[in-house]
């Protein structure tokens, strides 16, 4: 794979809209938040520090990670990569789980563009799924581009993977019962982390939840160029991400479908999954037809596209009718496939 820095990878102008390719509507709620928020300007390289600083004023808190007192949590540095640091951890439990509990763990990797965010970040609807349906939830807190190209994220996710099986049984959880979480970057990174796991026969995972996922490098869909310049994640953005994680090489005909698993040749044995994303976001065209592709290599799959939705819809207006239903339809599979689980056990 051809390498530069990602300091020095070329970030395009933002696109003007394509004349022949017209914007999906925003759903109304979701247009005036985004109206009222003003002009987000593309990410760009130099934007870095100044996004991670912003991003991690959103990061729970420790009163905030107990629920008031319904989720007791902790953090652990766990077994790195070989040759890299240790792995930190969020794990958080149902504050009233039984002792020897084999309770469903979520495992869970946030999003960020790759170059953002910790293990504390968009955790809200993992932790209400731990209070309410009593999973067990480990949060995994994954190296960071630029500093950090592939394979340095999925490497940190697939060792806290490991642990997390491993000790599942420490955890008051079922080992068979893994469900694989990923939001955006983390959405992409839980995709690569399905095909890794099967490629390398290590723990696989029940299931996997891949919301918004970012899976495609290449950055050239439809969806991308139709809402370049319009959605809260655009082509341009995208491209700084996808540089800083591909070390300068997005793009390139060379890239492993571990890092990009829109890439993968084989979707065949992974486990089955839940996609969903807005019908206005860039990455609608990359989602839908990995769900094509998974129903074509005989996985099981649900796919939602939301519509009107924008890039993180279900987090900028929570409280939103599109993002209500959002929430509801995930909390309905993993409940069903829950109750399966614990039927079938």
């Amino acid at each position: 794979m051809t390498r530069r820095t990602a300091g020095d990878a070329p970030t395009p102008a933002r696109p003007a809209p394509a004349a022949d390719l017209p914007p999906v509507p925003l759903d109304p709620e979701l247009a005036a938040a985004l109206e009222a928020l003003g002009e987000l300007p593309p990410l760009t390289p130099r934007d870095v520090p100044a996004v991670r600083a912003a991003v991690g004023t959103g990061a729970l808190g420790d009163e905030a990670l107990r629920c008031g007192g319904e989720v007791v949590w902790e953090e652990r540095a766990v077994t790195g990569p070989a040759g890299a640091p240790d792995v930190t951890v969020l794990i958080c439990r149902p504050a009233a789980a039984p002792a020897g509990s084999r309770l469903p763990l979520v495992y869970f990797m946030h999003g960020g563009g790759m170059i953002a965010g910790s293990r504390r970040h968009l955790m809200s609807d993992v932790l209400e799924w731990t209070r309410t349906l009593h999973t067990v939830t480990v949060s995994v807190e994954y190296r960071l581009a630029p500093e950090h190209p592939h394979p340095a994220p999925l490497e940190d996710c697939y060792a806290g993977l490991v642990w997390s099986a491993r000790h599942a049984a420490e955890l008051g959880a079922d080992p068979d019962r893994i469900i694989t979480v990923g939001t955006s970057a983390g959405g992409g990174l839980a995709a690569g982390l399905a095909l890794l796991a099967r490629d390398r026969g290590g723990p696989a995972p029940a299931a996997q939840m891949l919301l918004s996922p970012m899976l495609d490098d290449r950055n050239d869909t439809r969806s991308g160029r139709q809402m370049a310049g319009r959605d809260m994640w655009d082509r341009t953005s995208n491209a700084t991400a996808w540089n800083a994680h591909l070390d300068g090489a997005a793009g390139a005909p060379d890239i492993p479908a571990h890092a990009a698993p829109a890439r993968a040749a084989d979707l065949t044995g992974l486990p089955p999954a839940y996609l969903d994303v807005g019908s206005a976001e860039t990455f609608r065209d990359e989602t839908v037809a990995y769900a094509g592709r998974l129903w074509q290599s005989g996985v099981p799959c649900e796919l939602h596209v939301w519509p009107g939705g924008c890039h993180g819809f279900d987090e900028f207006v929570p409280r939103a009718r599109l993002s209500r239903r959002a929430k509801e339809a995930r909390r309905e599979w993993l409940t069903s496939l829950l109750t399966a689980g614990r039927d079938g056990g």
